[in-house]
């Protein structure tokens, strides 16, 4: 006959102190009279008001930043080309050297230019990717045609890297990114609410099946097998998809286990508002303000949305370092999700001691 949990030996009880740790999701905290009237009020609008502003801040008047051009031809040629882009479009455009056409075009085919402008061939060519979406492409002739007209010609224009049949607009990884990002951000904040009490190694599981599943999904829909509109490889596809589910729904997963409450709202700020508007999905991080630019490059939504643009056209820009950013983010929240349920767990103990 096996005793009650509670008349078992303390050191019984302790043996096996780290594994299966019970993940107690934060208890409700009901608030009643005139601060649950307002509280509700004050944090969505707050929340609101931080979503129009950063949107705002990043896309009412949208310009490029210092974006990398290359230019092939003699050194007073470079220099009118300079002259007549700070011109039109002041501290727009990073020029840069290149010594002939196909060192030119590869840099725009993987990225580490957005555009080549040519002459010596009778008129100047502009060389650039429509994949990087219709508003570069617009920044770019609207800056170029003028700097050809200055010197009496015509701009010859050749889009190396159009958007595949299915993306027209070339909005579809953002929209993908979007989704994805939400339901990571559903999915963190439905685990505690669905299971409360899940073990951490279940609730680590659960978000590894939730990342498997979200990716094999987002490839099936926006691959050849769907709407066509992401044309990289299936595998390639779902793995960097299933990582930034992962990671969007550890983050939230952490927010709401370290801060209660609070933590949907947190989760929402940083992801899906400070995530999205960062994510080069609708334009690439140089034309974002300087103090949303860095964000970009370590938040799991930019990280991947370049991996996955990279996968797509860009002959695997940003690959890498998606997955390494990707691979911190789910290792880390694993670490603090971790961490918080044995300090919890050890608090448990010390008080039925």
């Amino acid at each position: 006959m096996s005793l009650p949990t509670s008349s078992r030996p303390a050191a019984a009880r302790q043996a096996h102190p780290h594994t299966d740790i019970p993940d107690n999701a934060p208890p409700p905290h009901p608030q009643g009279g005139l601060k649950g009237v307002l509280l509700p009020v004050a944090v969505v609008l707050a929340i609101g008001t931080i979503f129009v502003s950063v949107y705002l801040a990043a896309f009412h008047a949208p310009r490029p930043h210092d974006l990398p051009v290359a230019a092939v031809g003699t050194s007073q040629e470079i220099h009118r080309l300079e002259k007549g882009l700070e011109s039109a479009l002041p501290g727009g455009f990073d020029v840069r050297p290149y010594g002939d056409e196909s060192a030119a075009r590869k840099a725009v085919a993987h990225r580490d230019v957005y555009a080549a402008y040519l002459t010596g061939r009778g008129e100047p060519t502009l060389l650039y990717a429509g994949a990087n979406g219709p508003s570069v492409t617009g920044t770019l002739t609207g800056a170029f045609g003028p700097v050809a007209e200055a010197d009496g010609h015509r701009l010859a224009q050749e889009d190396i890297l159009p958007t595949s049949g299915g993306d027209t607009r070339g909005l579809s990884i953002f929209y993908a990114a979007f989704g994805l990002v939400l339901a990571g951000y559903l999915f963190g904040m439905m685990t505690y609410q669905a299971a409360p009490t899940l073990r951490f190694r279940q609730r680590m599981a659960s978000l590894a099946l939730f990342g498997v599943l979200g990716g094999i999904i987002i490839a099936l829909l926006a691959g050849s097998t769907g709407f066509g509109a992401l044309p990289g490889s299936f595998i390639g596809i779902a793995g960097m998809t299933a990582l930034m589910a992962m990671a969007a729904g550890g983050a939230t997963m952490v927010f709401i286990r370290w801060t209660g409450a609070a933590g949907a709202g947190l989760a929402s700020v940083v992801l899906l508002t400070l995530g999205n508007s960062t994510s080069g999905g609708v334009m690439p991080a140089p034309y974002l303000p300087g103090w949303l630019h860095p964000l970009s490059e370590v938040l799991p939504v930019g990280a991947g949305v370049r991996a996955i643009q990279g996968l797509a056209y860009f002959h695997h820009d940003g690959l890498e370092r998606g997955i390494i950013v990707l691979a911190v983010w789910i290792v880390a929240c694993a670490g603090l999700l971790y961490l918080r349920d044995a300090r919890g767990a050890r608090g448990r103990q010390a008080a039925t001691a």
